[in-house]
């Protein structure tokens, strides 16, 4: 079974994916979806961590220490960020963080890939704008965004063929270049919500 869902706090995802596994569905896999396969509905006990790209062998490392606590890695690759772990041996405690600065690292790590991304997207952005893709003029005039000729005075059958057959390279010339620009603001907001849930956690801890 696949499942579609979002979470920022890892704390709301451990509870619905062990929620699932009260309900028989254990993951098995994460991508874009949640892969979940069948099981007996029990009590499972899933933590979350949340790592920078490593090399196969530290992967490999990373995962043996946590088995030889008693955590079974189910879901993440070297790349993906995001680990996931079940608890296999009873006298294990319940936790896979030693402290909860270590708990709260993770969202640091969190925070500073979504502003990598954001980084990311900005040189993509300045060449739509110095390779005149940003055309402000035309942003509310969306006839214009289409260069078919003579289109709005076509037949009725010809026009809605080449309206539609236009319609995504138009969208493309009258708000393709706004594409960048929102990515950068979801990733930074992304990175602040982040960040101020990592300061939040240590202020706790400090108190």
């Amino acid at each position: 079974m696949k499942k579609f869902k979002w979470f920022l706090r890892f704390d709301k995802e451990e509870k619905w994916l062990e929620e699932m596994a009260n309900q028989g569905w254990l993951l098995s896999r994460k991508s874009m979806f949640y892969d979940f396969q069948k099981i007996d509905p029990e009590r499972k006990i899933i933590r979350i961590d949340f790592i920078d790209s490593k090399s196969e062998k530290d992967f490999v490392d990373y995962c043996i220490l946590f088995e030889d606590s008693g955590w079974k890695h189910i879901a993440g690759t070297k790349m993906s960020g995001t680990q996931y772990f079940l608890k296999v041996n009873d006298d294990s405690i319940e936790e896979i963080f030693s402290d909860e600065i270590s708990r709260a690292g993770r969202y640091k790590r969190l925070s500073n890939l979504w502003l990598f991304w954001s980084i990311v997207f900005m040189p993509l952005s300045i060449s739509m704008r110095t390779g005149g893709w940003i055309n402000l003029d035309i942003l509310f005039t969306p006839k214009e965004w289409y260069l078919t000729p003579g289109l709005w005075e076509l037949s009725e059958y010809e026009f809605w063929l080449s309206f539609f057959f236009e319609s995504p390279f138009a969208l493309m010339r009258g708000v393709g270049w706004m594409v960048p620009i929102v990515a950068i603001l979801i990733c930074v907001g992304f990175a602040i919500k982040s960040r101020l849930l990592y300061r939040s956690a240590t202020l706790q801890k400090e108190e």
